[in-house]
């Protein structure tokens, strides 16, 4: 775990190699992020089964269901967060470029996986913007980068993440309101 507590990538990476999830953290954690921007409940289900992914050979530890429940509270509190801290789970700012960008496209693979799965009815509600934001983590997710000038490469895929980054809270925004009590009113 990270020095503040919260759920890093090495730690997902380590719970994938052992569970042999066939999968990557960052698309893991755009999975369940997805999920839940999607607004799907994890209530009565585990984190495994809610994004249909199963080992290929051993059963989750209670260690390891704690630490995806842990990651589970932490991307939805992420989220939901009033001053917008969310950020993609990606592979740290010292790893090679080429490794950090196939990262945000295996997040955005998972995001639009996870969002899928969610399933609810506020899918068919949301605004252009919304879906425009969704049509774009598409084109995201089916990239292959080319890289040329390291600089320009390194401020392309920052300006990429911000893009992410947004609007996985603008989607987690919409599709949750529409979970709230029902006012009579739809905007």
């Amino acid at each position: 775990m990270t020095a503040t507590g919260l759920v890093g990538h090495d730690d997902i990476d380590a719970l994938i190699m052992r569970l042999r999830l066939g999968t990557e953290a960052s698309e893991l954690h755009g999975s369940l992020c997805g999920y839940l921007a999607g607004g799907g409940s994890l209530h009565g289900t585990s984190v495994l089964a809610a994004l249909q992914l199963d080992g290929e050979a051993t059963e989750p530890t209670a260690d390891d269901e704690a630490l995806l429940e842990r990651l589970a509270r932490q991307c939805a509190a992420e989220l939901a967060d009033p001053e917008l801290g969310f950020e993609p789970l990606l592979p740290d700012d010292d790893r090679p470029l080429a490794e950090r960008a196939e990262a945000m496209v295996d997040w955005c693979r998972g995001f639009l996986g996870g969002f899928g799965l969610a399933g609810t009815s506020a899918h068919a509600q949301l605004s252009d913007e919304a879906q425009e934001i969704l049509r774009d983590l598409g084109t995201i997710a089916g990239s292959s980068f080319d890289f040329g000038n390291e600089e320009e490469d390194e401020d392309s895929l920052i300006e990429v993440q911000e893009f992410v980054r947004v609007g996985a809270m603008l989607l987690h925004t919409e599709c949750t309101a529409h979970d709230g009590p029902a006012s009579g009113t739809v905007h």
